[in-house]
């Protein structure tokens, strides 16, 4: 075999085993579809490469992978790294009554409870310093003390790098220039938050502890081979063991078909990923005939909502910091019944920069109207935003959604989305009334938006499920060590094996149950 493991995709879940099984001396090939992403070629400008063109990505291999079905929008990284590039940077274990109905029984809180540790010391997650909380993390906690739940307010831990000393009162000015630069407990090089909260845009000083300045860069350091621009496209058992992946190169807008072998595969690509890998080698390819029926089922969208409120009469500056940074906790149940916790949700400047730009180009632009000129001369003299606050949230829902490929029409299959909002409502609308009494705690008017309160859809950057975990082929697409039932060696170590909503931001748990499934598969191979 060319290579001891193949891992297929390079976020959480595949940056964790990569590096694990590249330090104990594995041969190890990672091979993502996104590009290399660093903040001398993030996306800044209307032209560049924002989107993730799936039907053609040799030509598009943008920032984000948006992929819309009925009801439900997804939201994904396609980068080197993964969705830490887009995430809004939230390390969290999950609640421990998590684990007590509907995961395997040898998955428990305190079975996790050290590898949560091990990911939270490799990516130096710690709370934003007192002395640099945000606007947005008093107003959360103005909001819960005059609601009554002064109790149920915190500070998040995130996966940013600070500089103690930094203040806004004198350094926010300075920008870029104020942050401090250098290696990282890994060698990477990386600077401390300045606080211009375009963390789900990338950051422009490093400050964000993504992948590539912790697990994967551990892994290429001891021998992993990453191969960026790689879609992976079929996997094969082979005849004497082990398997065979097939992928497109497309570097230079090109697709150009390849393959490699290895003893072991690890799919991490992701909830819907991983789901259309397996539905395609089964239902299309028929590489993977065993695969279990439970492929697909039990897809979650984790309950994320975002409702935007008016501040009229106090500037919230949604434009900086850390983009969440504290939460107000309802995970046990106290409200209807209903799962949940609030937070903090911030908004790059990007789409004040465009309007800006255009306003400043005299060859461009909405010269001959009025109004829309009084909007950029706004924008130009003014921070955007200003009054707005980003109520976000997560919540447990149903988890009864189903990822599976459309009838061919024109020799294609599509991934789709069975998804039945009604089962999810209540905690939907549970979170819009907290939303809506927070804002008028704090004299805000709630923006419920019309997505939601007309047609039902959502939106979600936290995708969990699709090839959940059990305990037989019968009731789980893989056992407890993330191993597929019927194929030894093809393992899934990323959100598509959460069997239910969390409530809570998934990475730490994602990147912790990898964490166990690289101890296992050390120990068994």
């Amino acid at each position: 075999m060319a290579f001891d493991a193949i891992i297929i995709g390079s976020g959480f879940g595949g940056s964790v085993t990569a590096c694990r099984l590249a330090e104990d001396g594995r041969r190890v090939l990672v091979l993502e579809r996104g590009r290399r992403w660093n903040k001398d070629n993030y996306p800044r400008q209307a032209t560049d490469q924002w989107l993730w063109d799936q039907s053609h990505p040799e030509k598009s291999p943008g920032w984000l992978d948006l992929r819309r079905f009925p009801h439900m929008t997804v939201a994904q990284g396609a980068a080197v790294g993964g969705g830490s590039h887009i995430y809004a940077n939230v390390s969290t274990e999950a609640p421990k009554s998590t684990f007590e109905h509907g995961w395997p029984p040898e998955i428990r809180y305190p079975d996790l409870k050290p590898h949560y540790d091990l990911v939270k010391k490799m990516m130096n997650v710690q709370e934003v310093p007192q002395a640099q909380w945000t606007t947005r993390m008093k107003l959360m906690q103005e909001a819960a003390v005059k609601a009554g739940f002064a109790d149920r307010f915190r500070p998040l831990e995130i996966a940013v790098n600070f500089d103690p000393a930094w203040t806004y009162a004198k350094d926010f000015a300075n920008g870029a220039a104020a942050t401090v630069t250098k290696p990282n407990a890994h060698g990477a090089e990386q600077g401390t938050c300045v606080h211009l909260g375009n963390c789900d845009i990338g950051c422009d000083v490093h400050a964000k502890n993504t992948l590539d300045r912790n697990y994967l860069y551990v892994a290429e350091k001891h021998g992993a081979e990453v191969r960026a621009l790689h879609l992976v496209t079929a996997i094969e058992p082979l005849a004497a063991g082990g398997y065979r992946v097939s992928f497109d190169n497309l570097e230079g807008g090109a697709r150009t078909p390849g393959s490699e072998t290895a003893n072991l595969v690890i799919l991490a690509a992701g909830s819907l990923g991983s789901t259309e890998m397996l539905l395609r080698c089964r239902d299309e390819l028929n590489t993977l005939p065993l695969v279990s029926d439970r492929l697909g089922i039990g897809w979650s969208s984790n309950g994320d909502f975002l409702t935007p409120a008016f501040h009229a009469t106090r500037a919230v500056h949604p434009t900086q910091g850390p983009t969440i940074a504290s939460i107000i906790d309802f995970l046990d149940g106290s409200q209807n019944g209903r799962v949940f916790w609030v937070q903090d949700g911030g908004l790059p400047n990007i789409a004040a920069n465009f309007i800006r730009q255009e306003a400043d180009d005299p060859g461009v632009g909405f010269k001959i109207k009025t109004a829309l000129e009084a909007i950029q001369l706004f924008l130009r003299e003014n921070e955007p935003f200003v009054n707005i606050m980003p109520w976000f949230a997560q919540g447990v829902d149903a988890a009864n959604g189903q990822l599976r490929l459309t009838p061919p029409r024109n020799g294609k299959r599509d991934l789709t989305l069975d998804w039945n909002v009604a089962e999810s409502r209540q905690v939907i609308d549970t979170i819009v009334a907290m939303h809506t009494r927070l804002a008028k705690a704090t004299d805000g008017l709630a923006l419920v938006p019309l997505t939601w309160s007309l047609f039902q859809d959502l939106v979600t950057p936290h995708p969990l499920g699709g090839c959940n975990m059990g305990t037989t082929r019968d009731n789980a697409v893989v056992d407890h060590r993330g191993e597929v039932f019927g194929y030894p060696g093809l393992y899934v170590a990323d959100g598509a094996i959460v069997p239910e909503a969390l409530g809570v931001n998934p990475s730490r748990t994602i990147a912790a149950l990898a964490e166990r499934i690289a101890s296992i598969i050390i120990t068994e191979h």
